[in-house]
């Protein structure tokens, strides 16, 4: 039996000809807060959740409101949605999950997908790097004045996104970042940031205000990883 992953949708969507951006974490936290800053900068609204049977029950409470740990936010005027999530997914869930996003993008006639994947690099590296699923794609990478990749491995969720998309034509830009791995790594989230606005106009981040939701929302996603761990010990004891 494969997982299922479920999305349910709050209200009517509009994106045909639009983004879609990948919020899961991955290497430490900075897709994710990055992600948050941007839907904090601009006027986006949940417009869905996204939940699993194998997914850790758990509600995040913020401003004294539950909430699923995978949301969709959109913003209809940026046509620009989010997949943000709070959970750091189990590797075996890295296909279905790409999959699942690469479904409701096609329904929706999202235009691009764009996600991201860390690289430790203690040495303060700070080159942004991108590839593409297909040519189109890889042009905007260009366009944007990213180094593109020409040799290397994209491990997860967002080595899943390419290789579909380029199966299926899907256009799908992997930004590739440099972190320490340690803390709220700040100054990566803000690159990352800065980076997907340069491949999606209209997109925008409060570079200042972005240290201050670096550091609420790694606390919110430490937090819900180890509630996960915990709730596994002992469903699977």
């Amino acid at each position: 039996m494969y997982p299922r992953i479920r999305i349910k949708e709050l209200k009517p969507i509009n994106l045909e000809n639009g983004y879609l951006i990948d919020g899961f974490p991955s290497v430490g936290f900075s897709s994710a807060i990055a992600t948050e800053s941007m839907i904090h900068t601009s006027q986006f609204e949940q417009v869905g959740i996204i939940d699993s049977d194998i997914f850790p029950p758990i509600s995040v409470v913020k401003d004294g409101k539950p909430n699923y740990p995978t949301r969709i936010f959109v913003n209809e005027d940026l046509k620009i949605g989010v997949f943000l999530s709070y959970l750091t997914l189990d590797q075996s869930l890295h296909r279905i999950t790409a999959k699942t996003m690469l479904k409701w993008a096609k329904k929706h006639k999202i235009g691009l997908i764009v996600s991201s994947v860390a690289i430790k690099s203690p040495d303060g590296n700070e080159e942004m790097i991108g590839i593409g699923s297909t040519d189109a794609a890889r042009q905007k990478v260009k366009d944007a004045g990213l180094k593109v990749l020409e040799h290397g491995t994209v491990p997860g969720i967002p080595g899943m996104l390419l290789n579909e998309g380029s199966l299926s034509g899907q256009d799908v830009i992997v930004i590739i970042f440099h972190t320490d791995g340690n803390g709220p790594d700040f100054k990566s989230s803000a690159q990352l940031c800065i980076a997907m606005s340069q491949l999606i106009p209209g997109a925008s981040c409060n570079i200042p205000s972005l240290q201050q939701e670096a550091e609420k929302a790694e606390a919110v996603i430490k937090e819900t990883e180890e509630e996960s761990k915990h709730l596994k010990d002992t469903m699977y004891r």
